[in-house]
């Protein structure tokens, strides 16, 4: 084996015109917006808000300081980065501790009528309901089709569902509604879907979604996941989950059990049984709804817990879902557009597949050449969430 690459440098906010400076200028204020129009909050909490949100525009980053167990696990990241404003520090970092300190702002973790209230949840339920209402008229002719067109278009539904992402307003303003279907094969840069199917087909064990979304997003993965167990492709698929509320709208394990129940209650008969399929399959063991603090923290997967990387050891595929956990798989750094994804992720624990739409400002895997001519067609081919990737390594 040769020698593993050196990381690059981390895609910083303080990169002038860049995608990531913008997501803190701009996205991060209208989500603070959003929380307050969304939530009934006493005055106390609105003023924890509003400071907090003058700390981006305007301060260097400060460190938490409600009383916690993972406050000295961020505090010690914060203190590496001190005096410095939230527009000079790494991207990933300033948008999970956006996250971290906006929990700590309305009260999250402490005891309390606050503790455990999702700041996002009137967002995640609306996302939820508009989903159920797209797919229930694909669904039965869905149902129907043979095993292999099925599972292709539940694997290129699962895909496109994730355009759908809270976090990002303008993609959740453009994404498409509905299933993908073959006419959007061409915006895949790396199509890997014949493999993976070969690899699932033949039979494994055990499947696991690094998940991400709530939406779409989430109920494309669970309908995926009902195939391969109804089908006998796979023995077990593992859901690993957020712990907590995360980049606005990804799922957690309350998320997943709310979107199972809401199927049940539509009238459709074809999401009703398969609604009881996935309670069924939980109940036995075969369906795992599992977290892990790691999720929801600034590190890469490079650094993964040994615990996490042992579990993950025992899959014999792990489908990475969504953008965000894309940029974690490469360190959110600025490899070159050509660099081999199986050159970056040999401490990957197990083989994998990056279900990922592009809403970032980083990609491998690609032809020498290929991310100039996309740029000149397409400037913002990397950040519009129009392109995809079903990339499978190992």
């Amino acid at each position: 084996m040769s020698q593993a690459l050196p990381i690059p440098p981390p895609l910083m906010t303080s990169e002038l015109g860049s995608f990531a400076r913008a997501t803190i200028v701009e996205r991060k204020p209208q989500i603070i917006a959003q929380v307050l129009l969304d939530n009934n909050y006493p005055e106390y909490v609105e003023a924890a808000l509003n400071a907090f949100g003058d700390e981006i525009a305007t301060q260097p980053m400060q460190p938490l300081r409600e009383q916690s167990a993972d406050t000295a696990f961020w505090n010690a990241q914060v203190a590496r980065f001190a005096g410095r404003g939230w527009l000079d520090v790494p991207w990933y970092f300033a948008e999970t501790f956006f996250y971290r300190k906006l929990l700590e702002a309305v009260g999250y973790l402490q005891s309390g009528p606050l503790h455990g209230r999702d700041p996002f949840a009137r967002q995640k339920r609306q996302q939820e309901a508009a989903a159920l209402a797209q797919l229930a008229p694909s669904w039965e002719p869905l149902a129907h089709l043979p095993s292999d067109p099925r599972f292709e278009a539940l694997l290129h539904s699962s895909l496109w569902g994730n355009r759908a992402d809270l976090s990002n307003l303008t993609i959740t303003e453009q994404a498409q509604a509905g299933l993908a279907t073959r006419s959007e094969r061409h915006l895949l840069l790396i199509d890997d879907t014949a493999a993976v199917h070969e690899r699932l087909a033949a039979g494994v064990q055990r499947l696991d979604f690094i998940c991400d979304n709530v939406g779409l997003d989430s109920l494309f993965d669970l309908a995926l996941a009902d195939f391969l167990l109804t089908e006998g492709w796979t023995s077990q698929v593992v859901l690993h989950l957020k712990d907590r509320p995360f980049f606005v709208s990804d799922a957690m394990t309350t998320d997943i059990e709310i979107v199972v129940a809401a199927l049940a209650q539509r009238p459709d008969s074809g999401l009703n049984t398969l609604a009881r399929r996935l309670a069924g399959a939980q109940k036995d063991g075969r369906l795992v709804l599992q977290t892990d603090p790691f999720w929801t923290t600034f590190r890469m997967f490079r650094d993964l817990p040994d615990r996490l990387a042992a579990d993950l050891a025992q899959s014999n595929l792990v489908v990475v879902k969504g953008d965000v956990n894309y940029r974690r798989l490469l360190d959110d750094s600025h490899w070159p557009h050509d660099t081999r994804m199986e050159d970056v992720t040999r401490y990957f624990p197990a083989p994998f597949v990056a279900l990922r739409t592009l809403k970032g400002e980083i990609m491998v895997g690609l032809a020498p050449g290929e991310a100039d001519q996309l740029a000149a067609d397409d400037p913002e081919w990397l950040i519009n969430g129009k392109r995809g990737v079903i990339q499978l390594v190992g």
